[in-house]
């Protein structure tokens, strides 16, 4: 059964892609991807960080109203002076921040400043504000699927890292996830972990990226006829890319416990794979090596369709 109710949490540093029905890829950095499918109801919790003319943006590309979306109330908003602070940090430079606007708001947050401003505060976003736990615990006690989308991979993570400073402003975790989206961590029975064929961060000084590599390798090794490369959905720069990193995998792993593994751009190893449907040789023994270093079964694979950006997700067993 899929979900009814799709929260994001975190804030609007980072971009998620989603194919909508005329098969254009949307970009969404505050609200959930699902928000494009009829029925689900769309949550901003008290852990996110709102700017609102970028949401309003996006309500109105997914053609939102007051019924399918709920913002908290303790949900902060990011405002003029969150942005100017950032931009001004020198952090864009210095460990490749998206300034976003995103860590100055967590950290207005964190000082307790009266200049705090919350989703409650601003009529822009007000028809849409609601106390969201008691929401989704009446929705849990119902028996509906609820889904968080996390933000961010767990290398990112400000507690977690091994790269710190190179970290975002926040827990990347699945708890920290569950944290800001105020429900218990009693409430979750499913965690998904997502993991690349080959890892990326931001262009400049973003730190560490083991085996670091280029996307005219990339796009040689894996015999692809459309060159390959990927832009960051904030900055709209050339990602920096890598070989696998099972260390960083064995990591997410550990403080993740995922009950299911997807492995996306498989067609980066063999580009193959986007012509039949699905894995090539080539690609079968990178999914089998990944499985071995990783000490985890990988449940479904996702292929990426150059042209358009379609992730495809396949069940194992039809590998």
């Amino acid at each position: 059964m899929g979900a009814s109710v799709a929260i994001r949490v975190g804030g609007p540093n980072s971009g998620h892609t989603v194919i909508g029905p005329d098969g254009q890829p949307i970009i969404f950095r505050q609200l959930p991807t699902a928000s494009i499918l009829p029925n689900v109801v769309c949550v901003i919790p008290s852990g996110a960080y709102v700017q609102p003319d970028l949401l309003l943006d996006e309500i109105r590309i997914a053609g939102l109203n007051p019924e399918r979306l709920l913002i908290d109330p303790n949900a902060v908003i990011i405002t003029d002076k969150e942005l100017a602070a950032e931009r001004s940090s020198g952090l864009g430079s210095s460990i490749g921040s998206t300034q976003s606007g995103t860590g100055a708001a967590v950290l207005a947050r964190i000082r307790r400043s009266s200049e705090v401003r919350f989703a409650r505060d601003v009529d822009s976003v007000r028809p849409y504000v609601q106390p969201a736990t008691a929401f989704l615990r009446d929705r849990l006690e119902r028996n509906e699927r609820v889904l968080i989308e996390g933000t961010q991979g767990f290398g990112l993570s400000l507690l977690h890292t091994p790269d710190y400073p190179f970290a975002t402003s926040r827990d990347t975790t699945a708890a920290g996830f569950v944290a800001e989206a105020g429900l218990s961590p009693l409430d979750i029975d499913d965690v998904v972990m997502v993991i690349r064929t080959f890892p990326i961060r931001v262009p400049g000084n973003s730190g560490p990226l083991p085996n670091e590599t280029s996307w005219a390798e990339i796009t040689k090794d894996s015999n692809s006829s459309i060159a390959v490369s990927e832009f960051t959905s904030v900055t709209k720069k050339e990602r920096r890319v890598a070989k696998f990193d099972s260390e960083i995998v064995r990591g997410a792993i550990i403080y993740n416990q995922p009950t299911r593994i997807i492995l996306n751009h498989v067609d980066y190893i063999d580009a193959g794979c986007r012509q039949i449907g699905s894995l090539t040789p080539k690609a079968v023994l990178f999914v089998n090596s990944t499985e071995k270093v990783i000490g985890k079964t990988i449940d479904y694979v996702g292929f990426n369709s150059s042209d358009i950006n379609l992730f495809t997700k396949l069940r194992r067993q039809n590998m």
